[in-house]
């Protein structure tokens, strides 16, 4: 693939990067216990984002979003560099719901919104689905409506005019019934203010996000990828035969792809436990990682991230419970861009 595509949209918005300097980055405080109906496991999750929040927090300014009501419990857990707003909260993942923020050459921002539904109602959202809503209004930004239901961590972009997604997380009946792919890939170009998208299948109803691209491969600048990969896949498994599949056409896209194989040994023993190094987060001078417990695996992660991000600091952390959750550091953060 040629130089970077140009970004344009509708008054020129657009997704930067997230290697692109940020004011903060966005999070929310799990509390449901309807989602987590195990309290210690709860507990566990919270103090799992708590690390993650006081992590980023050392690089740049951290909201954790929650009810006012829930202000002193996570105040237990988290650095005083971490900022408190009264926001009510389901669940932590706020790469999908919350929102997602769009600049565009004159200085402004506003509010791109993909509608959260829980996964295609999957999972409670009262709260959640009114999130980024919330946070725009608190902000005082525009919100421009995309018509599109779905969530942020289902799309890749690269900030310079490139998009990647799995089909299962979006020409789904449980997110936009009714739409074509050709019309949720409209939706999604002007969403992120992008020109060009790259399709791969995925894997339908087979974990709650119907596949989540960045659980596999992510964008580390125009045209490049990093992507996770099985050392020895199994073509009995789903995911497996679908993250082949995935890699094989970004090759054919003409993209620079770049691999880390997933541990071979973890601390993470279930079926459905996300072991994906590439669900990592980039912020202003750091990437926030994951490490599962396999030594030489971690490491080679920790050489991968630094051959893509040299100038930046890698802190690698124990995540297992969002992976047993089926999700990692990236898909519980959200990051607002510098103007």
């Amino acid at each position: 693939m040629g130089g970077p595509l140009m970004a344009k949209t509708k008054g020129g918005f657009f997704v930067p990067a997230e290697e692109a300097p940020h004011q903060a980055t966005f999070m929310q405080w799990p509390v449901n216990r309807k989602v987590h109906p195990d309290g210690v496991f709860l507990e566990m999750a919270q103090q799992t984002i708590a690390d993650v929040a006081n992590a980023i927090a050392a690089f740049e300014p951290v909201i954790m979003l929650a009810d006012r009501a829930d202000h002193a419990g996570a105040r237990r857990k988290l650095s005083e560099n971490v900022e408190l707003w009264d926001i009510p909260t389901e669940d932590l993942w706020c790469s999908d719901a919350g929102p997602i923020f769009v600049v565009n050459g004159k200085g402004e921002m506003s509010v791109s919104q993909i509608q959260f539904n829980g996964w295609g109602e999957k999972q409670v959202n009262t709260r959640d689905s009114q999130i980024a809503r919330l946070v725009a209004e608190r902000l005082g930004l525009q919100i421009i409506p995309t018509g599109l239901h779905g969530e942020a961590g289902g799309v890749e972009q690269d900030g310079h005019g490139l998009l990647m997604a799995h089909e299962s997380s979006w020409v789904n009946e449980n997110r936009n019934p009714g739409m074509s792919r050709d019309q949720i890939e409209a939706a999604l170009l002007e969403a992120y203010g992008a020109e060009q998208m790259i399709w791969s299948e995925g894997v339908w109803d087979e974990d709650i996000t119907d596949y989540h691209i960045d659980s596999l491969a992510r964008f580390t600048g125009p045209g490049k990828v990093l992507i996770n990969l099985p050392k020895s896949p199994d073509l009995s498994n789903p995911f497996h035969l679908a993250a082949l599949a995935t890699h094989d056409r970004m090759i054919e896209a003409g993209l620079y792809v770049d691999w880390i194989s997933e541990p071979e040994k973890r601390r993470g023993k279930s079926f459905d436990f996300m072991a994906s190094y590439a669900n990592y987060y980039v912020c202003n001078g750091g990437v926030i990682a994951a490490q599962f417990g396999d030594p030489k695996a971690d490491q080679l992660a920790v050489d991968a991230l630094r051959r893509h991000y040299p100038d930046r600091e890698i802190i690698t952390l124990n995540v297992d419970p969002l992976g047993e959750m089926g999700g990692g550091i990236h898909c519980a953060t959200q990051q607002m861009p510098s103007l």
